[in-house]
């Protein structure tokens, strides 16, 4: 019998594809990595548009598909549909899942990177926006805190889709400036998904994979590359974000 065909994840080093490589280490499915260099704009080129119009990683080729998928959390969804793991069969248990997956969709992943975002700017030149997103990126934090207080994972009572989606983003809390001892309770969660041997496994092929290439192309930035990167087009004041080479 011949060996099934890898899957192919484009990507880089970022939480939504991090998740993305830690569920297909947790059904132990083969594949590949490619990197996608950003900053160079590759994902505005034609052969990228073709997998995702909106030009942003991850993008999934599976083999057992007839098209590309994009956006993380679908990625999760068709891998656990695909494996039958990770998400409930019971519609209640999944419905669960299924709810705080679309938390960390549609309020965690945006906001937190916001917060990112406006962090990379000079101390000072954006105290409104910064303040706004600090004070969101807070009340999120607490709230998976608090609901993470009686319970070991987020949902359904078993480790899932909406914990493998949230942990790379609760990972950037000290970033963020906050002190993980003031979330004891998603401090524990924490810990516990990271010394899981599928996530050790991921983080290892992710660094091996993107981390040098990474810090090469980001090093070589030029600010027309910065500008491209985050959007910013001659319509918008000029901003500082130089400081994104100092992450890497």
């Amino acid at each position: 019998m011949s060996e099934p065909q890898p899957i192919t994840v484009y990507g880089v080093m970022s939480p939504n594809v991090a998740k993305v490589v830690i569920m297909l280490e947790e059904l132990e499915l083969p594949y590949v990595l490619r990197y996608v260099s950003l900053f160079k704009g590759e994902q505005f080129t034609a052969d990228f548009l073709a997998l995702n119009p909106l030009g942003k990683v991850p993008v999934m080729l599976d083999p057992a598909l007839d098209r590309p998928l994009a956006e993380s959390g679908a990625i999760l969804l068709r891998l656990a549909e695909r494996q039958r793991a990770l998400l409930p069969a019971d519609p209640g248990r999944r419905c669960e899942v299924l709810q705080w997956l679309m938390v960390q969709m549609s309020s965690i992943g945006p906001m937190l990177g916001q917060l990112t975002h406006f962090r990379l700017l000079p101390e000072g030149s954006e105290p409104y926006s910064l303040g706004r997103y600090g004070a969101i990126a807070a009340k999120l934090y607490r709230t998976l805190d608090e609901r993470l207080k009686d319970r070991e994972w987020l949902a359904a009572d078993e480790y899932s889709v909406a914990d493998i989606a949230t942990f790379p983003w609760a990972e950037y809390l000290e970033r963020h400036g906050f002190a993980a001892g003031d979330y004891p309770a998603l401090a524990r969660w924490r810990e516990k998904i990271a010394r899981r041997d599928a996530v050790v496994r991921a983080k290892l092929r992710l660094a091996e994979s993107f981390a040098a290439v990474t810090k090469e192309t980001i090093g070589a930035a030029t600010q027309e590359d910065l500008d491209r990167f985050f959007g910013r087009t001659t319509s918008m004041p000029a901003r500082d974000f130089t400081a994104v080479k100092r992450l890497q």
